[in-house]
């Protein structure tokens, strides 16, 4: 495709061409970049006034001349092709293939900024994904259509965690099988390796679609891919009739990307550094997911994003914390100890939770089993804390069964294997059991006929 091309530019600042505005430009729009030896770089605008257009390089600007540069405007935004071919195939993070063959046959391409979904027409998520892991589907339920975070840490299990929701993760009750489509910003090669490989041993590599921008690609990169990633989710999803399930990693790179472009502006920046509009842009991300009326498919998301510092006060968590429906905390003094996955039990939850779980869903008590854990581990936080202070031995019975309970708790509900895979009967068995540790009198957010029928008769 040819569209109006101009030479010369005003300036180059990093990845950034600021250049004489043509008529017909708009904003997102693709651009091609030639240097003096013909050689092409794709960019695309990102910002527009009445005299110039700022155009971000997908590259290095090095050896690029501000008067030998020339530049085509293609008037039309970044585009990914779509098709039958998606299935089983890994691509750059701007959606080139890079597994060997060759680019998919098809002659359909869309917009790889999306489309808003008119919340009208937006179905709410009820159905319960069962990933087979305790501290996620006893407590932290995940529901198809949801986007429920990974908030971690440098150095923890984020990525086995992740790769085992993919193998493990399934709709109760259901024959419907789920796709995957992976997207990593900024990843090391061993991490993006040993996804594949993951997903090779698993048998279900036929059944994602990978989009790799790995740690030596441009920065700059990063911003597109997980656009290309939710657009393709979106064609398996509503044109296809699929259920996707989408995971993120690291969207901490992502944001730092996002810095990187907006100081290379000149733009005021607003909380540690970050552009003002990082929340809009990470919400414009997040909200391509769950289920629209009228069709088949959905988007489940699960984002990956390493804290800095472990901070969960930082701009990245505490912003998608906010779009989100929830967040799995994973705690590093678990993870030192041994412990997989270190899911932490207070500060992770599941909003959409409460409306995918209970009789018809999962099992009738379920909901009340999930709060009587979550009491009785809160509770044991407090009493590890009075222990510390006036000691262990002088704590009453009652105190010291909560510690029992709070110590198996750990082990036994939240820690299980990479490769162990519990049906929400089994997890449900599990916080079952762990509450025969405390007298009757405090398990007050248990109604008297679930206990006599699941801990006094033992039935299931």
């Amino acid at each position: 495709m040819r569209g109006v091309e101009y030479r010369g530019a005003e300036r180059i600042e990093g990845p950034i061409i600021v250049v004489k505005r043509s008529e017909n430009v708009s904003y997102n729009e693709i651009v091609r970049v030639r240097d003096r030896n013909g050689d092409i770089r794709t960019g695309r605008i990102i910002d527009l006034n009445k005299e110039i257009a700022v155009v971000q390089v997908f590259g290095s600007t090095n050896g690029l001349d501000l008067d030998e540069i020339s530049v085509e405007f293609l008037e039309t935004p970044m585009e990914l092709r779509v098709g039958d071919g998606l299935l089983g195939r890994v691509f750059n993070g701007l959606g080139e293939p890079i597994d060997g063959f060759k680019p998919i046959t098809s002659s359909t391409k869309v917009d790889v900024n999306g489309c808003p979904i008119n919340p009208y027409a937006r179905e709410y998520p009820r159905d319960f994904i069962q990933t087979g892991i305790s501290a996620i589907d006893g407590v932290n339920t995940l529901i198809r259509g949801q986007k429920l975070p990974i908030f971690s840490g440098n150095g923890l299990p984020h990525n086995k965690l992740a790769a085992q929701i993919i193998r493990q993760a399934k709709i109760l009750n259901s024959d419907e099988e789920f796709v995957m489509v992976f997207a990593g910003m900024g990843i090391k090669y061993d991490v993006a390796q040993f996804f594949i490989n993951t997903f090779e041993a698993s048998g279900v590599l036929s059944k994602v679609v990978m989009f790799q921008s790995l740690a030596d690609a441009p920065s700059i990169e990063r911003i597109i891919t997980p656009r290309c990633a939710l657009t393709a989710a979106e064609y398996l999803a509503y044109e296809k009739g699929m259920h996707v399930l989408v995971v993120l990693t690291d969207m901490t790179n992502y944001c730092e990307a996002l810095r990187e472009i907006s100081t290379t502006r000149g733009e005021v920046p607003g909380r540690k550094g970050y552009p003002g509009y990082m929340y809009s842009d990470l919400a414009e991300l997040y909200e391509r997911a769950g289920k629209i009326k009228g069709s088949k498919g959905s988007i489940t998301q699960i984002p990956i994003l390493s804290m800095p510092n472990d901070d969960i006060t930082n701009p990245i968590p505490d912003l998608t914390g906010y779009i989100t429906e929830g967040q799995i905390v994973l705690d590093r003094e678990m993870s030192q100890r041994g412990l997989y996955p270190p899911v932490a039990g207070l500060p992770s939850l599941s909003r959409l939770m409460k409306d995918g779980i209970g009789k018809g869903m999962t099992r009738e008590d379920h909901k009340e089993v999930s709060s009587q854990l979550f009491a009785a581990y809160s509770k044991v936080k407090s009493i590890r804390n009075l222990a510390s202070i006036i000691g262990e031995e002088e704590l009453s019975e009652t105190d010291k069964k909560y510690l029992k309970f709070g110590e198996r708790f750990e082990n036994e509900f939240i820690g299980q294997g990479e490769y162990e895979n519990r049906s929400i009967e089994k997890t449900l068995s599990i916080g079952w059991e762990l509450m025969k540790e405390l007298p009757k009198e405090e398990l007050y957010r248990i109604s008297p006929e679930f206990i006599e029928k699941y801990m006094d008769n033992k039935e299931e």
